[in-house]
């Protein structure tokens, strides 16, 4: 009885061996590589595949994702003689199960060296200040040469990135001075643009003020001789004006008697003041005729009259 239980639980097992060795299972994104009695079949893609037991094995299993290979800090010469330290990540994909299987012993490591070697070669052919700004040149070199090598083997290489470039502490405090020094030189550049153009700015707007000032003294000139133009014009012709006005009145009826009594209150007017004003005058010979002196100084008028019509006629 023990050994039929044995002997069952032996054949229980080996039933369960035989089903996990025939029903594999592969998962999404990755590849088995089956081998037949040591010799390879087949690949095997994502789903449920049967195999045949103790016969056919599943050898190699790989990813098809992308896998991201961390690439070990070196040193490396520049050709002008500088040892930097450099590192970096490697991003590579299989593309070729059987390749990557039965290729190269490991893909993973073998892409790291060579992706080393070509950087070291890439450095030793720039110098040391354009390392920094050759970076995607150098990226692209090490992808072209790595991805070259790397086909053989059923691998692709996607890209290559620098994570970091250290120079030697000596150099890192040289740049550093050189760095600050171009700094303060460019202050002092764009400080002295700064007073220049201040400069230029004050001179043109003294400048601007000052053409400003001379225009508003121009037309303030202009103004007031055109006001001074207009202020005689306007005085001519009012005098002018009342001239015709007084000519008008001298000729209506009664205008002359009226004419004659103005000027001789005017005449009295005058003489009065003459009076008050000095204590010595010279008396006319006609003071006592008024009349007489009237007379003569609307003949004078009469003939200013004549003379005007005279040359008006003309």
């Amino acid at each position: 009885m023990e050994i039929g239980t044995l002997i069952l639980l032996l054949l229980v097992v080996f039933i369960v061996v035989a089903l996990f060795k025939t029903a594999r299972v592969v998962p999404q994104r990755e590849q088995f590589v089956v081998e037949r009695l040591g010799k390879y079949s087949r690949t095997l893609d994502a789903g449920f595949h049967i195999l045949i037991p103790f016969i056919d094995r599943v050898a190699y299993k790989h990813t098809l994702k992308e896998q991201a290979v961390d690439v070990p800090s070196q040193t490396c010469i520049t050709k002008d003689n500088i040892a930097v330290e450099v590192d970096g990540v490697l991003f590579v994909q299989v593309v070729d199960s059987k390749a990557a299987s039965y290729g190269i012993m490991n893909y993973l490591f073998a892409v790291a060296q060579l992706a080393q070697t070509t950087l070291r070669s890439e450095i030793g052919k720039i110098e040391l200040d354009r390392t920094f700004e050759e970076r995607e040149s150098i990226n692209a070199q090490v992808v072209s040469a790595v991805d070259r090598a790397a086909e053989p083997w059923g691998i692709k290489i996607l890209r290559y990135e620098i994570k970091d470039i250290v120079p030697p502490a000596t150099v890192r405090d040289a740049l550093e001075k050189q760095m600050r020094a171009e700094r303060e030189r460019r202050a002092v550049v764009a400080q002295s643009e700064g007073d220049r153009q201040a400069r230029i700015n004050v001179s043109e707007g003294q400048k601007q003020e000052t053409i400003n000032l001379s225009e508003a003294e121009k037309l303030r000139q202009i103004n007031e001789a055109q006001g001074r133009a207009e202020e005689i014009r306007l005085v001519a012709e009012a005098t002018a004006q009342g001239l015709r006005e007084v000519a008008n009145a001298i000729n209506d009826p009664g205008g002359q008697q009226a004419v004659n009594l103005r000027v001789a209150e005017q005449w009295v007017k005058e003489f009065g003041r003459l009076a008050q004003a000095s204590n010595t005058m010279i008396i006319p010979a006609q003071m006592g005729d008024v009349a007489a002196m009237v007379g003569t100084a609307l003949k004078a008028m009469q003939t200013v009259q004549n003379e005007q019509g005279a040359a008006a006629g003309r």
